[in-house]
């Protein structure tokens, strides 16, 4: 990885702030899905196990730099304090005298965790000021928010500029490692899936892997799009018409062969229309209708293809899969992935849902927990957290 991890480090009496992922759901004022926070006990208890006083930090909703009640991440201090079977002592703000206090009067092997970063403009905009007064609160810094790495936070970037030395914690480390063997050394034949709404969303992911892998499946709306470019109806269907070139161009210079897309698709006159619900062929989409999943025909095709990989990426559904009508697509193509014999990473968001929806979170791989920064580390681009930590001297 090149940088400094959370093992590399002298830990004992010293104070650690540590950027988390807390950003949970909470539901009467309690925590509803907690497979974030539970992500992240490797690193605290390690911690805790040196004898280092971890200061916890987090994002927790959009409160857009304003303090608002319902965003307070008091109830997952609380969560925080049953899981690890230890106090966690909570801090109403992340800055200020009253949190210098207390970090103060913290002894070895305690945990803190600070209010909500994003009650504070600053903290989105990488303020100088507010990330050397985060800073000051400690001498080592371990970022162990992936899905925060992508943004050049106060939190993830600015601080780092303020302590003796940054590193990576359990969970980013083993983010990195899974998703950077994928793209630097995998293990052939090496599948990626990708679905989603648009290609927009994903042309570097696509020029990204389209030098790496042997065959790129394409599913969900983005499907539309290749289609059009290739002359074919694809009736109502969400179509990207000012990405028509673009698909023609990734389908062409002798790449095209690498793309896969459907053969047939679920299509339906709406999404609230299920009564009219058929199976129609690549080319037979009907003027007045959409297609909103993959067909059988390829749900067969794409299993077999997965069922060769020895490494599989899989990022974004293959159809509306929130509405069961329209989620068989992403259900077997998430049982596929997980049956297959490959190293298996899911790539954030509606995939992880899709996994855990399909009941197989068990039988792949990794699930990243970061949807937008996996996209944007598979599409090729440094993350401003992961680029700010100690470089590791060997």
């Amino acid at each position: 990885m090149g940088k400094l991890t959370i093992q590399d480090m002298d830990l004992k009496n010293k104070r650690v702030f540590v950027r988390v992922d807390f950003n949970v759901p909470i539901k009467d004022a309690k925590v509803s899905d907690d497979l974030r926070i539970r992500e992240a006990l490797p690193t605290i208890r390690y911690l805790i196990e040196h004898e280092a006083i971890s200061i916890l930090a987090s994002h927790l909703g959009r409160p857009k730099g304003k303090v608002k009640p319902e965003y307070s991440l008091a109830p997952v201090s609380q969560h925080l304090s049953e899981l690890l079977g230890k106090k966690v002592t909570f801090i109403g703000d992340c800055i200020g005298p009253m949190v210098e206090k207390e970090v103060n009067a913290a002894r070895p092997g305690d945990v803190l965790l600070l209010e909500n970063l994003r009650f504070h403009p600053e903290e989105e905009q990488n303020d100088a000021i507010f990330a050397q007064k985060l800073g000051l609160l400690a001498s080592i810094y371990v970022n162990d928010a992936f899905g925060s790495a992508h943004r050049a936070h106060a939190s993830t970037e600015g601080i780092t500029h303020f302590v003796k030395q940054s590193g990576a914690g359990f969970l980013m480390e083993k983010e990195l490692k899974y998703l950077g063997h994928a793209l630097e050394h995998p293990e052939p034949p090496f599948i990626a899936i990708l679905g989603g709404a648009k290609i927009s969303d994903k042309i570097e992911v696509i020029e990204n892997l389209l030098g790496k892998v042997d065959w790129l499946l394409i599913g969900g709306a983005m499907a539309f799009t290749f289609m059009r470019s290739q002359g074919l109806g694809v009736g109502k269907s969400l179509c990207e018409e000012d990405k028509l070139q673009l698909a023609r161009t990734l389908l062409s210079e002798g790449r095209g062969d690498r793309i896969v897309l459907p053969l047939d698709f679920v299509a339906s006159s709406s999404l609230e229309d299920e009564s009219s619900i058929h199976i129609v062929a690549l080319d037979q989409i009907p003027l007045n209708e959409m297609g909103l999943d993959i067909g059988p025909k390829t749900i067969a095709r794409y299993s077999e293809i997965i069922g060769t990989a020895k490494t599989i990426v899989w990022n974004g559904p293959m159809g509306v899969f929130e509405k069961p009508a329209f989620a068989a697509g992403t259900m077997e193509i998430a049982r596929a992935v997980a049956s297959s014999r490959a190293v298996s990473i899911i790539g954030g968001g509606d995939s992880a849902a899709a996994i855990a929806k399909a009941g197989v979170m068990e039988k792949v791989t990794h699930v990243s927990t970061g949807g937008g920064a996996s996209l944007e580390f598979l599409a090729g681009r440094t993350l401003p957290g992961v680029a700010a930590l100690t470089d590791c001297i060997h």
